[in-house]
C-alpha cells in the first residue's frame, strides 16, 4: 500500500486543482502531470512483460496489468485523469497489436475489472481525496459527541477519514462505508490491522439510512454537496451533526468552522440546519 499512497500524493494536488482549493505547496506537485499517469502505464507493461517472460499466460498477463492500472487510476483525482491513468495500459495493448489474438471475452474481463475497482456510480460522488491525517484534530471542541456515539465516514475510500475521526473521537462508535468494492476491503483490511477500531461495509452512502448517526463526515465534490444536504435533513435526527472537509455547503448557514492541523476548514452543520436567508429545517 505504500507504494499506492506516493502515486496517490501525486496526483492527489491535481484533483484539488479542479476544485480550487489546491495549498501552495502542493503547486510544484501538480506540474508532474501527466508523468503520474506514465508512471502507472510503465508499471502495468512491466508487470505484463514480467509475467509472459515467466511464461503466465497472455490473457492473465493483461488481467494483471489491467487490474494494476485500474487500481493506480483510483488515486488520480479527476474523473478524466482517472480514466487515462486506469485505460491507457489496455487501450496502448489494442494500438500495439500484441494481444489482438486474444479473445473478446479477455477484454470484457478486463474491462469488468475497471468497472469493479471503481464503480461508474461512484464517478458522480468524491473524487478520491484521502483525509489528511489530523485534518480533524481538535473537532471534538467544536461538535462534542456523547461516549459510543455512531459516527458515519460516508465515502470512506481507503480509511483515512476514519483513522482521523478516531483521533479526535476514541471513544466513538466509527463506521465506514465505500461504493467501491475493492477500496471497501482494503480499508476494512486497513482498519483492522493498523488503523481505528471502526466496521466499514460496502454499499452506497446515498441508500444508506443516516437516522442513527450523530455524525457524518463527507469529503465530497461540491456538485455533491447538495444531494448530502437534503438527505441530513430528511434522516439526521435533532443534534446531530454533518461535518464536510474542504467544501462548504453554500445553502447552509454552518454552526462552526474548524481549521485543522493542515489548515483546511471543516464546516459544521448540526440539525436543524438553518439555510441563508433565515429559513430553518423542520
Amino acid at each position: 500500500m505504500s507504494t499506492a499512497m506516493e502515486f496517490g500524493t501525486l496526483v492527489d494536488a491535481g484533483a484539488r486543482r479542479s476544485a480550487g482549493t489546491a495549498p501552495a505547496a502542493a503547486q510544484p506537485v501538480r506540474r508532474l502531470w501527466p508523468l503520474p499517469a506514465l508512471g502507472a502505464w510503465a508499471l502495468a507493461w512491466a508487470l505484463f512483460i514480467g509475467l509472459r517472460q515467466l511464461g503466465i499466460a497472455e490473457v492473465f498477463a493483461v488481467l494483471a496489468g489491467t487490474l494494476v492500472a485500474g487500481v493506480l487510476g483510483l488515486f488520480a483525482g479527476t474523473r478524466a485523469r482517472r480514466l487515462i491513468v486506469a485505460g491507457g495500459f489496455p487501450l496502448s495493448l489494442l494500438a500495439s497489436g500484441i494481444v489482438m489474438s486474444l479473445p473478446g471475452p479477455a477484454w470484457l474481463i478486463a474491462l469488468s475489472l475497471l468497472a469493479l475497482v471503481y464503480p461508474f456510480e461512484a464517478w458522480h460522488d468524491a473524487p478520491f481525496f484521502p483525509t489528511p491525517a489530523r485534518a480533524l484534530d481538535q473537532l471534538d471542541r467544536l461538535a462534542p459527541l456523547a461516549p459510543y456515539a455512531r459516527v458515519l465516514d460516508a465515502g470512506c475510500g481507503l480509511g483515512h477519514g476514519l483513522a482521523a475521526l478516531q483521533r479526535t473521537y476514541p471513544r466513538a462508535l466509527l463506521e465506514g462505508i465505500e461504493h467501491s468494492l475493492p477500496l471497501a476491503w482494503l480499508a476494512r483490511w486497513r482498519c483492522q490491522a493498523v488503523g481505528p477500531r471502526a466496521q466499514v461495509r460496502r454499499g452506497d452512502m446515498w441508500r444508506a439510512d443516516w437516522s442513527a448517526y450523530a455524525m457524518v463526515y463527507l469529503f465530497q465534490r461540491p456538485e455533491s454537496l447538495p444531494h448530502a444536504v437534503a438527505k441530513a435533513e430528511q434522516e439526521l435526527a435533532p443534534g446531530a451533526w454533518l461535518a464536510s472537509l474542504e467544501f462548504e455547503a453554500a445553502a447552509l448557514v454552518p454552526q462552526a468552522v474548524l481549521h485543522g492541523g493542515d489548515g483546511r476548514p471543516v464546516w459544521l452543520y448540526r440539525m436543524p440546519f438553518v439555510h441563508r436567508g433565515g429559513a430553518t429545517a423542520a
